[in-house]
C-alpha cells in the first residue's frame, strides 16, 4: 500500500506504529531532530508502518489478536522559498550590479529548481540588462568571478538541494543606455521545482522520492523575490578659459603676451570616471612656457616622470585617474604669443 499522508499527521494516532527510513530511524514526529527537514515534516520516502492489537476474555482465559500491518509511504511535498539577501540597492556603474538571493528547498525531498531572472518590473525607472545568473560555488556570499559557477542558457537551475538546504544565487545586471544617475530598478528571481508546480495539492504520480508521488505544497512549488539596483553614473564637463598678460602689464593679445589657460574638469553624479586625462595642444602661433604646468595649483614637471603631467612644444597631458562625482580638477598652463 502506498498512500499519501501529510507530514504533519501525529504519531499518536498510530498504535504500534513505526517510521522506517535509513536516515531517520529514530525520528520523533512531535519534535524534529536537528538536521532533519523540519520545514516540511517527515522526509519523503519514509515508510510509516502500523499494526493494531485487540485483547479479549473468553471464559476464564484471555487472548490477543494482531491485525495485518499497514505501510504508508510519505509522498514528496514540493515547496520552495526565495529571498533577497541584498539589504540595500546594489550599485550599477560601468560594471554590472550584483544582486544576491537565497533559494531554499522547503519541501521534504531532494529537488532542483529552475531559475528565471526578470528585469521588467512595474514601476522600474529602467529595465536592466541581465548579464548572467551565477551560483555561489564557495558559499561565501560574495560574487567571485572565475570561481562561482555561471549558469548557461538552457541550464538555469540549482543543483539538487536536500530538504531545508539553501543556495545563494547572484544575478548580474547591467545598466541600459538610457539609465540616468540615481535611478532605481528591480529584478525578480523566480525558482520553480523541476518536478512540477501548480495549484497546491496537484500530484505528479511516481515522481516523488522513493517512487512515491510528488505533491505541490502551499508555495505552489514556485516562489520569487525582488532585489533592487541603483544607477551610479558620472558625467564630465570641461571648461576652458584664458587670461592674457602683455609686456605692458595689460591684457592685450600682442606678440610677447603670455596666455594662461585654465581647464576645469568637473565630474558630477554619484559615480566616478576612470582613466581621466586632460589633453591640450599648443595653439599655432604660440610657444609653450616651460614650467607653467599645474594641477590644482600644484606645479608639475614637464618631463615624463612620477608626477601626473607632461608639457612641451606639442602640448600638455595630465592624468587625473579615477575621479568621483562632485569633484573638480583644474589644469593650468601658459603659452607665449610669437
Amino acid at each position: 500500500m502506498n498512500t499519501y499522508i501529510t507530514p504533519l499527521r501525529r504519531a499518536a494516532s498510530l498504535a504500534h506504529g513505526s517510521l522506517v527510513a535509513p536516515t531517520i530511524a529514530a525520528l520523533a514526529l512531535s519534535a524534529p531532530l536537528a538536521g532533519t527537514a523540519h520545514a516540511a515534516g517527515v522526509l519523503a520516502g519514509t515508510l510509516i508502518e502500523n499494526t493494531a492489537t485487540a485483547t479479549y476474555k473468553t471464559g476464564t482465559g484471555t487472548g490477543t489478536v494482531t491485525s495485518n500491518k499497514v505501510t504508508v509511504k510519505v509522498d514528496e511535498l514540493l515547496d520552495v522559498a526565495v529571498a533577497t539577501l541584498s539589504t540595500a540597492p546594489a550599485t550599477a556603474t560601468t560594471s554590472p550590479a550584483v544582486l544576491i538571493y537565497s533559494v531554499t528547498n522547503s519541501g521534504n525531498g531532494p529537488e532542483a529548481f529552475n531559475l528565471t531572472a526578470d528585469p521588467k518590473i512595474s514601476g522600474n525607472a529602467f529595465d536592466s540588462l541581465i548579464k548572467s545568473v551565477v551560483l555561489d560555488s564557495n558559499n561565501n556570499g560574495v560574487y567571485d568571478p572565475g570561481v562561482d559557477t555561471v549558469l548557461t542558457a538552457g541550464g538555469l537551475a540549482t543543483p539538487v538541494l536536500a530538504p531545508d538546504k539553501s543556495i545563494k544565487v547572484f544575478v548580474l545586471a547591467n545598466l541600459p543606455a538610457d539609465a540616468t544617475d540615481a535611478e532605481t530598478s528591480q529584478v525578480r528571481l523566480t525558482a520553480t521545482a523541476q518536478t512540477g508546480s501548480g495549484t497546491p495539492g496537484t500530484s505528479f504520480t511516481g515522481k516523488g522520492e522513493g517512487g512515491g508521488d510528488a505533491v505541490v505544497g502551499l508555495t505552489t512549488a514556485a516562489d520569487n523575490a525582488l532585489a533592487a539596483l541603483i544607477a551610479s553614473l558620472a558625467n564630465i564637463t570641461l571648461t576652458k578659459s584664458a587670461k592674457i598678460l602683455d609686456p605692458f602689464g595689460t591684457a592685450k593679445p600682442v606678440p610677447g603676451a603670455v596666455v594662461t589657460y585654465s581647464l576645469a574638469a568637473k565630474v558630477s553624479g554619484s559615480g566616478s570616471l576612470d582613466g581621466l586625462h586632460v589633453i591640450d595642444a599648443i595653439p599655432a602661433g604660440t610657444t609653450y612656457v616651460p614650467g607653467s604646468l599645474k594641477l590644482d595649483a600644484a606645479a608639475l614637471t614637464d618631463a615624463e616622470d612620477t608626477d601626473a603631467g607632461t608639457g612641451g612644444a606639442d602640448g600638455i597631458d595630465v592624468t587625473l585617474g579615477k575621479i568621483t562625482g562632485g569633484t573638480t580638477k583644474t589644469v593650468v598652463f601658459a603659452v607665449k604669443i610669437n
